[in-house]
């Protein structure tokens, strides 16, 4: 029913909102919606997996990879590098899968001025106390860095209106929902369907 070409739906939020594991999630519970795996700086956290999570690569790689022009967008966040990988997003949708991306704000700037296309979903905290213990939580970071986090979430939440869908992910199941009724929605605008599915049904 589909065009060939699948979407790109591009992720955002503060870190500790949930946007990774919702990302996750859905690209395991719907089919034919895939993660890019980005590359990332940062050392792993616990429990995280090389190439299933995030590649994990030197700051050297990462800047030679930049050179190459191997990145559709890539940032420093938090004193880390990160970056979507322009020919494993490509692979992924020329394959008929949709693609979602987990980036920041920078990041889905960038991709918005490269791709127009793109649907942009922003993931909101129910509250800043609630985005502090999640981070909290996590036991991964020092106070002064968490400190980091909430200060640049206050700005980063601010962005909300350059997206075209918010979710506020308080009941997990709640916001994976939505996430999942925002991916399907998408996939039966007309614009995605093919005209020869719709001929071959006037036959």
């Amino acid at each position: 029913m589909r065009k060939g070409r699948g979407s790109l739906f591009i992720v955002s939020a503060p870190s500790g909102a949930g946007k990774t594991t919702l990302c996750q999630k859905l690209a395991g519970l719907l089919p034919g919606i895939g993660q890019s795996i980005s590359f990332t700086t940062r050392p792993p956290r616990k429990g995280e997996v090389n190439d299933r999570d995030y590649t994990f690569i030197s700051e050297d790689e990462f800047r030679k990879l930049i050179t190459q022009g191997e990145f559709l967008e890539w940032a420093k966040v938090h004193g880390n590098l990160y970056g979507t990988s322009r020919r494993r997003l490509e692979q992924l949708r020329n394959e008929g899968n949709d693609a979602i991306l987990d980036i920041d704000i920078e990041g889905a700037r960038q991709v918005r001025a490269a791709d127009g296309n793109g649907v942009f979903i922003f993931i909101l905290p129910p509250s800043l106390s609630v985005l502090k213990a999640r981070l909290d939580g996590r036991r991964s970071d020092a106070p002064e860095e968490i400190a980091l986090r909430m200060k640049r979430a206050k700005e980063e939440i601010k962005e909300y209106k350059h997206y075209d869908y918010v979710i506020v992910n308080d009941v997990f199941d709640d916001a994976l929902s939505e996430l999942k009724a925002i991916v399907i929605a998408e996939r039966l605008r007309v614009d995605r369907v093919n005209p020869e599915w719709v001929r071959d049904i006037m036959q």
